[in-house]
Protein backbone atom coordinates (compact mmCIF):
# COMPACT_ATOMS: atom_id res chain seq x y z
CA UNK A 1 0.00 0.00 0.00
CA UNK A 2 1.23 3.46 -1.14
CA UNK A 3 2.15 6.42 1.14
CA UNK A 4 -1.02 8.96 1.76
CA UNK A 5 0.59 11.08 0.10
CA UNK A 6 2.76 9.70 -2.78
CA UNK A 7 2.54 11.30 -6.14
CA UNK A 8 1.21 14.34 -5.13
CA UNK A 9 4.31 16.53 -6.43
CA UNK A 10 3.41 14.74 -10.16
CA UNK A 11 -0.34 15.25 -9.66
CA UNK A 12 0.56 18.94 -8.94
CA UNK A 13 2.53 18.76 -12.19
CA UNK A 14 -0.57 17.62 -13.89
CA UNK A 15 -3.04 20.22 -12.59
CA UNK A 16 -0.48 22.98 -13.37
CA UNK A 17 -0.38 21.68 -17.22
CA UNK A 18 -3.50 21.16 -17.33
CA UNK A 19 -5.11 24.44 -16.09
CA UNK A 20 -1.59 26.40 -18.11
CA UNK A 21 -4.79 28.35 -19.53
CA UNK A 22 -7.59 28.92 -17.55
CA UNK A 23 -5.40 29.50 -14.14
CA UNK A 24 -3.53 32.35 -15.64
CA UNK A 25 -6.44 34.20 -17.35
CA UNK A 26 -8.77 33.79 -13.84
CA UNK A 27 -5.52 35.14 -11.49
CA UNK A 28 -5.20 37.87 -13.87
CA UNK A 29 -9.11 39.03 -14.58
CA UNK A 30 -8.64 38.63 -10.34
CA UNK A 31 -5.87 41.14 -10.02
CA UNK A 32 -6.65 43.48 -12.89
CA UNK A 33 -10.17 44.33 -11.44
CA UNK A 34 -8.43 45.90 -8.39
CA UNK A 35 -5.38 47.08 -10.18
CA UNK A 36 -7.62 49.10 -12.18
CA UNK A 37 -9.33 51.24 -9.56
CA UNK A 38 -6.22 53.45 -8.82
CA UNK A 39 -5.75 54.97 -11.77
CA UNK A 40 -9.54 55.47 -12.25
CA UNK A 41 -9.71 56.90 -8.75
CA UNK A 42 -7.60 59.39 -9.02
CA UNK A 43 -8.62 60.55 -12.17
CA UNK A 44 -12.35 60.78 -10.20
CA UNK A 45 -11.52 61.69 -6.83
CA UNK A 46 -8.37 64.25 -7.05
CA UNK A 47 -8.83 66.16 -3.72
CA UNK A 48 -9.20 65.09 -0.45
CA UNK A 49 -12.50 66.62 0.31
CA UNK A 50 -13.81 64.73 -3.26
CA UNK A 51 -12.88 61.56 -1.68
CA UNK A 52 -14.21 62.74 1.90
CA UNK A 53 -17.64 63.21 0.41
CA UNK A 54 -17.85 59.95 -0.81
CA UNK A 55 -17.11 58.26 2.31
CA UNK A 56 -19.58 60.10 3.59
CA UNK A 57 -22.30 59.97 1.20
CA UNK A 58 -20.91 55.82 1.35
CA UNK A 59 -21.55 55.37 4.62
CA UNK A 60 -25.02 57.38 5.34
CA UNK A 61 -26.81 55.34 2.45
CA UNK A 62 -27.89 51.58 3.26
CA UNK A 63 -28.28 50.41 0.12
CA UNK A 64 -24.83 51.52 -1.16
CA UNK A 65 -23.27 50.03 2.11
CA UNK A 66 -25.01 46.79 1.01
CA UNK A 67 -23.51 46.35 -2.58
CA UNK A 68 -19.98 47.65 -1.66
CA UNK A 69 -19.50 47.54 1.85
CA UNK A 70 -18.67 50.83 4.31
CA UNK A 71 -15.67 53.00 3.56
CA UNK A 72 -12.78 53.04 6.17
CA UNK A 73 -10.77 55.23 4.79
CA UNK A 74 -10.22 58.43 2.32
CA UNK A 75 -7.26 57.36 0.60
CA UNK A 76 -6.85 55.97 -2.75
CA UNK A 77 -6.03 52.96 -1.38
CA UNK A 78 -8.81 52.28 1.01
CA UNK A 79 -11.05 53.43 -1.59
CA UNK A 80 -9.45 50.61 -4.41
CA UNK A 81 -10.05 47.95 -1.11
CA UNK A 82 -13.67 49.43 -0.86
CA UNK A 83 -14.47 49.46 -4.97
CA UNK A 84 -13.10 45.99 -5.98
CA UNK A 85 -12.20 44.04 -2.24
CA UNK A 86 -15.67 42.15 -2.19
CA UNK A 87 -15.52 41.75 -6.06
CA UNK A 88 -11.70 40.36 -6.73
CA UNK A 89 -12.67 37.72 -3.86
CA UNK A 90 -15.52 36.31 -4.78
CA UNK A 91 -14.02 35.89 -8.61
CA UNK A 92 -10.69 34.82 -6.24
CA UNK A 93 -13.17 31.96 -4.72
CA UNK A 94 -15.01 31.05 -7.95
CA UNK A 95 -11.36 30.19 -9.03
CA UNK A 96 -10.70 28.18 -6.40
CA UNK A 97 -13.63 26.18 -6.62
CA UNK A 98 -13.44 25.48 -10.49
CA UNK A 99 -9.91 24.21 -9.64
CA UNK A 100 -10.56 21.89 -6.52
CA UNK A 101 -13.55 20.42 -8.14
CA UNK A 102 -11.75 20.18 -11.42
CA UNK A 103 -8.82 17.87 -9.84
CA UNK A 104 -11.00 15.94 -7.63
CA UNK A 105 -14.50 15.22 -7.99
CA UNK A 106 -14.20 15.71 -12.11
CA UNK A 107 -11.46 13.34 -12.15
CA UNK A 108 -13.25 10.47 -10.11
CA UNK A 109 -16.25 11.42 -12.15
CA UNK A 110 -14.73 10.74 -15.38
CA UNK A 111 -12.91 7.78 -14.46
CA UNK A 112 -9.12 9.35 -14.81
CA UNK A 113 -8.37 8.77 -10.91
CA UNK A 114 -9.34 5.24 -11.16
CA UNK A 115 -6.56 4.50 -13.81
CA UNK A 116 -4.10 6.71 -12.13
CA UNK A 117 -4.84 5.14 -8.60
CA UNK A 118 -3.52 2.05 -9.99
CA UNK A 119 -0.35 3.52 -10.18
CA UNK A 120 1.92 4.92 -6.76
CA UNK A 121 -0.52 7.21 -5.91
CA UNK A 122 -1.67 7.81 -2.34
CA UNK A 123 -5.33 8.04 -1.30
CA UNK A 124 -4.93 11.86 -0.59
CA UNK A 125 -2.68 12.70 -2.91
CA UNK A 126 -5.33 14.00 -5.25
CA UNK A 127 -6.78 16.17 -2.72
CA UNK A 128 -3.86 17.80 -1.71
CA UNK A 129 -2.84 18.48 -5.25
CA UNK A 130 -5.77 20.28 -5.81
CA UNK A 131 -5.27 22.63 -2.67
CA UNK A 132 -2.06 23.13 -3.55
CA UNK A 133 -2.63 24.16 -6.89
CA UNK A 134 -5.64 26.34 -5.73
CA UNK A 135 -3.09 27.84 -3.39
CA UNK A 136 -0.05 28.73 -5.92
CA UNK A 137 -3.07 30.15 -8.07
CA UNK A 138 -4.29 32.37 -4.70
CA UNK A 139 -0.88 33.21 -3.85
CA UNK A 140 -0.12 34.52 -7.15
CA UNK A 141 -3.42 36.66 -6.99
CA UNK A 142 -2.44 38.03 -3.75
CA UNK A 143 1.36 39.04 -4.98
CA UNK A 144 0.26 40.83 -8.28
CA UNK A 145 -1.98 42.91 -5.95
CA UNK A 146 0.22 43.50 -3.83
CA UNK A 147 2.89 44.60 -5.67
CA UNK A 148 0.64 46.26 -7.75
CA UNK A 149 -0.51 48.46 -5.33
CA UNK A 150 2.56 48.58 -2.76
CA UNK A 151 3.01 52.13 -4.13
CA UNK A 152 -0.26 53.12 -2.33
CA UNK A 153 1.26 51.79 0.99
CA UNK A 154 3.02 48.70 1.69
CA UNK A 155 1.32 47.21 4.74
CA UNK A 156 -1.92 47.88 2.94
CA UNK A 157 -1.16 46.34 0.22
CA UNK A 158 -0.58 43.04 1.95
CA UNK A 159 -2.89 43.08 3.81
CA UNK A 160 -6.02 43.71 0.69
CA UNK A 161 -3.66 40.98 -1.24
CA UNK A 162 -3.62 38.46 1.61
CA UNK A 163 -7.06 39.21 2.57
CA UNK A 164 -8.47 38.30 -1.30
CA UNK A 165 -5.99 35.31 -1.35
CA UNK A 166 -7.05 33.89 2.19
CA UNK A 167 -10.75 34.06 0.93
CA UNK A 168 -9.86 32.22 -2.05
CA UNK A 169 -8.30 29.38 -0.10
CA UNK A 170 -11.34 29.35 2.16
CA UNK A 171 -13.25 28.53 -1.03
CA UNK A 172 -11.12 25.89 -2.01
CA UNK A 173 -11.16 24.23 1.18
CA UNK A 174 -14.91 24.40 0.93
CA UNK A 175 -15.03 23.20 -2.45
CA UNK A 176 -12.58 20.21 -1.21
CA UNK A 177 -15.12 19.25 1.25
CA UNK A 178 -18.41 19.58 -1.10
CA UNK A 179 -16.05 17.33 -3.09
CA UNK A 180 -16.13 14.40 -0.71
CA UNK A 181 -19.91 14.57 0.03
CA UNK A 182 -21.49 14.76 -3.43
CA UNK A 183 -21.37 11.79 -6.13
CA UNK A 184 -20.98 14.93 -9.27
CA UNK A 185 -18.93 17.56 -10.30
CA UNK A 186 -21.97 19.81 -11.44
CA UNK A 187 -23.31 19.38 -7.37
CA UNK A 188 -20.16 20.07 -5.69
CA UNK A 189 -19.92 23.52 -7.81
CA UNK A 190 -23.46 24.10 -7.40
CA UNK A 191 -23.13 23.73 -3.18
CA UNK A 192 -20.19 25.86 -3.29
CA UNK A 193 -21.30 28.63 -5.73
CA UNK A 194 -24.78 28.67 -3.52
CA UNK A 195 -22.15 29.02 -0.44
CA UNK A 196 -20.51 31.84 -1.68
CA UNK A 197 -23.48 34.09 -2.87
CA UNK A 198 -25.09 32.79 0.94
CA UNK A 199 -21.79 34.83 2.00
CA UNK A 200 -22.37 37.61 -0.44
CA UNK A 201 -26.23 38.05 0.92
CA UNK A 202 -25.37 38.04 4.44
CA UNK A 203 -22.50 40.55 3.97
CA UNK A 204 -24.97 42.81 2.17
CA UNK A 205 -28.06 42.63 4.88
CA UNK A 206 -25.30 43.15 7.41
CA UNK A 207 -23.78 46.08 5.67
CA UNK A 208 -26.89 47.80 4.94
CA UNK A 209 -28.43 47.09 8.49
CA UNK A 210 -25.07 49.17 10.22
CA UNK A 211 -22.43 51.51 9.02
CA UNK A 212 -18.83 50.28 9.56
CA UNK A 213 -19.85 46.83 9.21
CA UNK A 214 -20.59 46.17 12.58
CA UNK A 215 -23.95 44.04 12.20
CA UNK A 216 -23.69 39.84 12.85
CA UNK A 217 -24.21 38.79 9.92
CA UNK A 218 -21.13 40.65 8.42
CA UNK A 219 -19.04 38.84 11.07
CA UNK A 220 -20.59 35.69 9.66
CA UNK A 221 -19.28 36.13 6.22
CA UNK A 222 -15.84 35.91 5.18
CA UNK A 223 -16.76 38.47 2.79
CA UNK A 224 -17.34 40.65 6.02
CA UNK A 225 -14.30 39.15 7.18
CA UNK A 226 -12.29 40.41 4.45
CA UNK A 227 -13.79 43.83 5.06
CA UNK A 228 -13.02 43.84 8.51
CA UNK A 229 -9.40 43.82 7.87
CA UNK A 230 -9.03 47.29 6.81
CA UNK A 231 -6.55 47.50 4.35
CA UNK A 232 -4.94 51.00 4.13
CA UNK A 233 -6.90 52.07 7.00
CA UNK A 234 -5.61 50.72 10.22
CA UNK A 235 -4.99 47.35 8.78
CA UNK A 236 -6.24 44.28 11.49
CA UNK A 237 -3.90 41.59 10.78
CA UNK A 238 -5.73 39.13 13.72
CA UNK A 239 -8.90 39.21 11.05
CA UNK A 240 -6.65 37.09 9.28
CA UNK A 241 -6.22 34.57 12.02
CA UNK A 242 -10.04 33.56 10.76
CA UNK A 243 -9.67 32.82 7.55
CA UNK A 244 -6.72 30.35 8.78
CA UNK A 245 -8.73 29.04 10.68
CA UNK A 246 -11.39 28.43 9.15
CA UNK A 247 -9.41 26.76 6.03
CA UNK A 248 -7.69 24.78 8.24
CA UNK A 249 -11.33 23.49 9.87
CA UNK A 250 -12.58 22.60 6.24
CA UNK A 251 -9.39 21.22 4.96
CA UNK A 252 -8.88 18.56 8.04
CA UNK A 253 -12.62 17.82 7.63
CA UNK A 254 -12.23 17.13 3.58
CA UNK A 255 -8.92 14.87 4.37
CA UNK A 256 -11.12 12.66 7.05
CA UNK A 257 -14.04 12.36 4.62
CA UNK A 258 -11.81 11.34 2.03
CA UNK A 259 -11.00 8.86 4.08
CA UNK A 260 -14.38 7.21 5.10
CA UNK A 261 -15.23 6.76 1.27
CA UNK A 262 -14.66 4.75 -2.13
CA UNK A 263 -13.37 6.30 -4.94
CA UNK A 264 -16.04 7.49 -6.94
CA UNK A 265 -18.81 7.81 -4.71
CA UNK A 266 -19.61 10.18 -2.16
CA UNK A 267 -21.05 10.54 1.42
CA UNK A 268 -24.37 11.61 0.42
CA UNK A 269 -26.73 9.34 -1.06
CA UNK A 270 -27.74 9.53 -4.11
CA UNK A 271 -31.71 10.38 -4.64
CA UNK A 272 -32.90 7.58 -6.43
CA UNK A 273 -35.09 8.52 -10.00
CA UNK A 274 -38.60 7.98 -10.43
CA UNK A 275 -39.90 4.31 -10.74
CA UNK A 276 -40.91 5.19 -14.75
CA UNK A 277 -38.93 8.27 -15.76
CA UNK A 278 -39.24 10.53 -18.08
CA UNK A 279 -35.94 10.55 -19.98
CA UNK A 280 -37.14 9.05 -23.17
CA UNK A 281 -34.95 11.20 -25.35
CA UNK A 282 -31.73 12.62 -25.44
CA UNK A 283 -33.41 16.23 -25.08
CA UNK A 284 -34.78 14.80 -21.88
CA UNK A 285 -31.77 13.62 -20.86
CA UNK A 286 -30.10 17.30 -21.22
CA UNK A 287 -32.45 19.03 -19.92
CA UNK A 288 -32.04 17.05 -16.40
CA UNK A 289 -28.83 17.61 -16.61
CA UNK A 290 -28.62 21.19 -17.09
CA UNK A 291 -31.84 21.79 -15.11
CA UNK A 292 -30.10 22.35 -11.56
CA UNK A 293 -27.38 24.63 -12.56
CA UNK A 294 -30.40 26.94 -14.34
CA UNK A 295 -32.60 27.12 -11.34
CA UNK A 296 -29.48 28.28 -9.00
CA UNK A 297 -28.24 30.58 -11.84
CA UNK A 298 -31.97 31.82 -12.05
CA UNK A 299 -32.53 32.48 -8.47
CA UNK A 300 -28.82 34.26 -8.18
CA UNK A 301 -29.62 36.28 -10.88
CA UNK A 302 -33.17 37.46 -9.01
CA UNK A 303 -31.62 37.91 -5.73
CA UNK A 304 -28.51 40.41 -7.68
CA UNK A 305 -31.18 42.13 -9.73
CA UNK A 306 -32.76 43.11 -6.40
CA UNK A 307 -30.01 44.68 -5.14
CA UNK A 308 -28.67 46.29 -8.05
CA UNK A 309 -32.54 47.97 -8.59
CA UNK A 310 -32.78 49.02 -5.05
CA UNK A 311 -28.81 50.55 -5.63
CA UNK A 312 -30.10 52.11 -8.35
CA UNK A 313 -32.07 54.99 -6.36
CA UNK A 314 -28.72 55.84 -4.51
CA UNK A 315 -26.63 56.52 -7.90
CA UNK A 316 -27.18 60.15 -7.58
CA UNK A 317 -26.28 60.46 -3.84
CA UNK A 318 -23.11 58.56 -4.64
CA UNK A 319 -22.20 60.77 -7.79
CA UNK A 320 -23.25 63.95 -6.08
CA UNK A 321 -21.54 66.80 -7.96
CA UNK A 322 -18.60 64.73 -9.49
CA UNK A 323 -18.74 65.19 -13.01
CA UNK A 324 -15.95 62.81 -13.87
CA UNK A 325 -17.40 59.76 -11.71
CA UNK A 326 -21.35 60.93 -13.87
CA UNK A 327 -18.61 60.86 -17.02
CA UNK A 328 -17.21 57.10 -16.03
CA UNK A 329 -20.81 56.13 -15.21
CA UNK A 330 -22.11 57.05 -18.09
CA UNK A 331 -19.81 55.67 -20.29
CA UNK A 332 -20.19 52.45 -19.40
CA UNK A 333 -24.03 52.56 -19.62
CA UNK A 334 -25.74 55.76 -21.66
CA UNK A 335 -26.30 59.39 -21.66
CA UNK A 336 -29.87 59.34 -21.28
CA UNK A 337 -29.92 59.90 -17.44
CA UNK A 338 -27.65 58.88 -14.41
CA UNK A 339 -30.33 55.92 -13.39
CA UNK A 340 -30.52 54.67 -16.36
CA UNK A 341 -27.05 54.96 -17.09
CA UNK A 342 -26.43 52.86 -13.80
CA UNK A 343 -29.03 50.56 -14.95
CA UNK A 344 -27.52 49.70 -18.02
CA UNK A 345 -24.33 49.06 -16.56
CA UNK A 346 -25.66 46.65 -14.32
CA UNK A 347 -27.78 44.97 -17.10
CA UNK A 348 -24.23 44.53 -19.28
CA UNK A 349 -22.90 43.61 -16.01
CA UNK A 350 -25.23 40.72 -15.47
CA UNK A 351 -25.18 39.74 -19.14
CA UNK A 352 -21.31 39.07 -19.32
CA UNK A 353 -21.64 36.80 -15.86
CA UNK A 354 -24.41 35.07 -17.97
CA UNK A 355 -21.83 34.35 -20.84
CA UNK A 356 -20.54 32.05 -18.26
CA UNK A 357 -23.40 29.98 -17.71
CA UNK A 358 -23.35 29.97 -21.91
CA UNK A 359 -20.14 28.77 -21.58
CA UNK A 360 -20.75 26.02 -18.84
CA UNK A 361 -23.71 24.51 -20.50
CA UNK A 362 -22.19 24.45 -23.81
CA UNK A 363 -18.80 22.63 -22.41
CA UNK A 364 -21.16 20.43 -20.56
CA UNK A 365 -20.97 18.45 -23.95
CA UNK A 366 -17.31 17.93 -23.50
CA UNK A 367 -17.70 16.73 -20.33
CA UNK A 368 -20.24 13.86 -21.57
CA UNK A 369 -17.63 13.24 -24.36
CA UNK A 370 -14.44 12.84 -22.13
CA UNK A 371 -16.78 11.02 -19.51
CA UNK A 372 -17.49 8.26 -21.98
CA UNK A 373 -21.53 8.61 -21.75
CA UNK A 374 -22.02 10.07 -25.07
CA UNK A 375 -20.76 6.99 -26.83
CA UNK A 376 -23.59 4.94 -25.45
CA UNK A 377 -26.43 7.01 -26.44
CA UNK A 378 -24.89 7.73 -30.07
CA UNK A 379 -25.01 3.68 -30.18
CA UNK A 380 -28.38 4.17 -30.24
CA UNK A 381 -30.16 5.87 -32.95
CA UNK A 382 -29.35 9.09 -32.03
CA UNK A 383 -27.79 11.82 -34.17
CA UNK A 384 -25.41 13.62 -32.90
CA UNK A 385 -27.54 16.82 -33.66
CA UNK A 386 -30.19 15.25 -31.67
CA UNK A 387 -27.99 14.71 -29.15
CA UNK A 388 -26.37 17.68 -29.15
CA UNK A 389 -29.76 19.77 -29.46
CA UNK A 390 -30.50 19.42 -25.65
CA UNK A 391 -27.58 21.05 -23.92
CA UNK A 392 -26.89 23.74 -26.39
CA UNK A 393 -31.16 24.39 -26.13
CA UNK A 394 -29.95 24.79 -22.30
CA UNK A 395 -26.83 27.16 -23.59
CA UNK A 396 -28.84 29.48 -25.80
CA UNK A 397 -32.62 29.50 -24.21
CA UNK A 398 -30.99 29.00 -20.33
CA UNK A 399 -29.52 32.46 -20.29
CA UNK A 400 -32.74 33.96 -21.49
CA UNK A 401 -34.33 32.51 -18.36
CA UNK A 402 -31.68 33.92 -16.31
CA UNK A 403 -31.69 37.02 -17.74
CA UNK A 404 -35.28 37.39 -17.31
CA UNK A 405 -34.78 37.08 -13.97
CA UNK A 406 -32.51 39.44 -13.71
CA UNK A 407 -34.52 42.15 -15.58
CA UNK A 408 -37.85 41.74 -13.03
CA UNK A 409 -35.13 42.02 -10.43
CA UNK A 410 -33.86 45.34 -11.25
CA UNK A 411 -37.48 46.13 -12.04
CA UNK A 412 -38.73 45.08 -8.55
CA UNK A 413 -35.85 46.61 -6.79
CA UNK A 414 -36.31 50.29 -8.37
CA UNK A 415 -40.31 50.05 -6.11
CA UNK A 416 -42.19 51.79 -9.68
CA UNK A 417 -43.94 49.72 -11.73
CA UNK A 418 -43.26 51.61 -14.78
CA UNK A 419 -39.01 50.05 -14.26
CA UNK A 420 -40.20 46.90 -14.76
CA UNK A 421 -40.51 46.70 -18.79
CA UNK A 422 -37.35 48.72 -19.72
CA UNK A 423 -35.58 46.88 -16.47
CA UNK A 424 -36.74 43.64 -18.73
CA UNK A 425 -35.94 44.91 -22.00
CA UNK A 426 -32.10 46.43 -20.43
CA UNK A 427 -31.56 42.75 -19.12
CA UNK A 428 -32.71 40.89 -22.28
CA UNK A 429 -30.78 43.26 -24.69
CA UNK A 430 -27.87 41.13 -23.58
CA UNK A 431 -28.90 37.86 -25.19
CA UNK A 432 -27.49 38.05 -28.70
CA UNK A 433 -23.71 38.81 -26.97
CA UNK A 434 -24.32 35.97 -24.53
CA UNK A 435 -25.14 33.81 -27.75
CA UNK A 436 -22.23 34.82 -29.74
CA UNK A 437 -19.73 33.76 -27.07
CA UNK A 438 -21.90 30.56 -26.70
CA UNK A 439 -21.57 30.27 -30.48
CA UNK A 440 -17.62 30.36 -30.13
CA UNK A 441 -18.00 28.17 -27.46
CA UNK A 442 -19.64 25.69 -29.64
CA UNK A 443 -17.40 26.12 -32.76
CA UNK A 444 -14.27 25.15 -30.17
CA UNK A 445 -15.92 22.51 -29.18
CA UNK A 446 -16.93 20.92 -32.48
CA UNK A 447 -13.49 21.95 -34.58
CA UNK A 448 -10.83 22.30 -31.26
CA UNK A 449 -12.50 20.16 -28.82
CA UNK A 450 -9.07 20.08 -26.91
CA UNK A 451 -8.71 23.35 -26.51
CA UNK A 452 -12.76 23.95 -26.19
CA UNK A 453 -11.96 25.62 -22.54
CA UNK A 454 -10.59 28.25 -24.08
CA UNK A 455 -14.51 29.52 -24.65
CA UNK A 456 -14.04 30.07 -20.62
CA UNK A 457 -10.68 32.71 -21.58
CA UNK A 458 -12.69 34.62 -23.92
CA UNK A 459 -15.85 35.25 -21.85
CA UNK A 460 -13.49 36.28 -18.78
CA UNK A 461 -11.82 38.76 -21.50
CA UNK A 462 -15.33 39.82 -22.18
CA UNK A 463 -16.01 40.42 -18.42
CA UNK A 464 -12.87 42.18 -17.49
CA UNK A 465 -12.79 44.52 -20.52
CA UNK A 466 -16.54 45.50 -19.82
CA UNK A 467 -15.97 46.07 -16.08
CA UNK A 468 -12.33 47.77 -15.49
CA UNK A 469 -12.10 49.23 -19.62
CA UNK A 470 -13.84 52.14 -19.34
CA UNK A 471 -12.28 53.19 -16.49
CA UNK A 472 -8.97 52.75 -17.72
CA UNK A 473 -9.99 54.96 -20.93
CA UNK A 474 -8.76 51.96 -22.90
CA UNK A 475 -9.00 52.64 -27.06
CA UNK A 476 -12.65 52.09 -28.46
CA UNK A 477 -10.93 49.73 -30.94
CA UNK A 478 -9.88 47.57 -27.86
CA UNK A 479 -13.32 47.77 -25.94
CA UNK A 480 -15.09 46.94 -29.47
CA UNK A 481 -12.93 43.28 -29.61
CA UNK A 482 -15.99 42.31 -26.69
CA UNK A 483 -19.17 42.07 -28.02
CA UNK A 484 -21.28 43.74 -25.72
CA UNK A 485 -19.12 46.77 -26.44
CA UNK A 486 -21.85 46.81 -29.40
CA UNK A 487 -24.96 46.44 -27.91
CA UNK A 488 -27.71 49.47 -27.15
CA UNK A 489 -26.80 51.11 -23.58
CA UNK A 490 -31.01 50.43 -22.24
CA UNK A 491 -32.75 51.44 -20.81
CA UNK A 492 -32.86 55.34 -22.11
CA UNK A 493 -31.37 56.42 -25.37
CA UNK A 494 -30.60 53.79 -28.12
CA UNK A 495 -33.57 51.83 -27.99
CA UNK A 496 -34.80 53.35 -31.48
CA UNK A 497 -31.30 51.89 -33.28
CA UNK A 498 -31.45 48.85 -30.97
CA UNK A 499 -32.21 46.30 -33.73
CA UNK A 500 -29.55 47.01 -36.71
CA UNK A 501 -26.59 45.56 -33.58
CA UNK A 502 -28.47 42.71 -31.56
CA UNK A 503 -29.45 41.02 -35.06
CA UNK A 504 -25.77 41.13 -36.15
CA UNK A 505 -24.60 39.29 -33.52
CA UNK A 506 -27.53 36.66 -33.05
CA UNK A 507 -26.68 35.96 -37.16
CA UNK A 508 -23.10 35.89 -35.90
CA UNK A 509 -23.91 33.82 -32.82
CA UNK A 510 -26.21 31.39 -35.59
CA UNK A 511 -23.23 31.11 -37.94
CA UNK A 512 -20.71 30.07 -35.36
CA UNK A 513 -22.92 27.47 -33.90
CA UNK A 514 -23.99 25.65 -37.62
CA UNK A 515 -20.06 25.84 -38.02
CA UNK A 516 -19.32 24.14 -34.59
CA UNK A 517 -21.91 21.28 -34.98
CA UNK A 518 -20.99 20.84 -38.50
CA UNK A 519 -17.62 20.50 -37.18
CA UNK A 520 -19.28 17.72 -34.26
CA UNK A 521 -20.65 15.71 -37.19
CA UNK A 522 -16.99 15.35 -38.87
CA UNK A 523 -14.83 14.31 -36.05
CA UNK A 524 -14.60 11.31 -33.59
CA UNK A 525 -15.19 11.43 -30.03
CA UNK A 526 -12.97 12.90 -27.86
CA UNK A 527 -12.34 10.05 -24.68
Amino acid sequence: MSAPLAGTAALVRLALRRDRVLAPVWVLVVASMVLALPASLESVYETHAERGTLLATTNASGSLRGLYGPVFGDSVGALTAWKGGVFAAVLAGIMSLVIVVRHTREEEETGRQEMLSAAVVGRRAPLTAALLTALLANGLAAALVTAGLAGHGAAGAAALGLGIGATGMLCAALAAVAAQLTGSARLAKGLTGAAIGAAFVLRAVGDARAPAGASLPTWLSPLGWLEHVRAFAGERWWVLALFAAATAALAAAAYALAGRRDLGTGLLPARPGPAHGRLGSAGALARRLQRPALVGWSLAFLAAGLVFGAVAAGATELVGGNDRTRELIERMGNRSGLTDAFLATMAQMLGMVAALYAVAAVLRLAAEETGQRAEPLLAHPVGRLRWAGGHLAAAFGGPALILLAAGLGLGLGQGRAAALGPAVGAALAQLPAVWAIGGLAVLLHGAAPRYAAAAWAVAGAALALGWVGPALHLPDAVLDLSPFAHLPRLPGAGAATAWAPLLALTALAAALTAAGLAALRRRDLVV
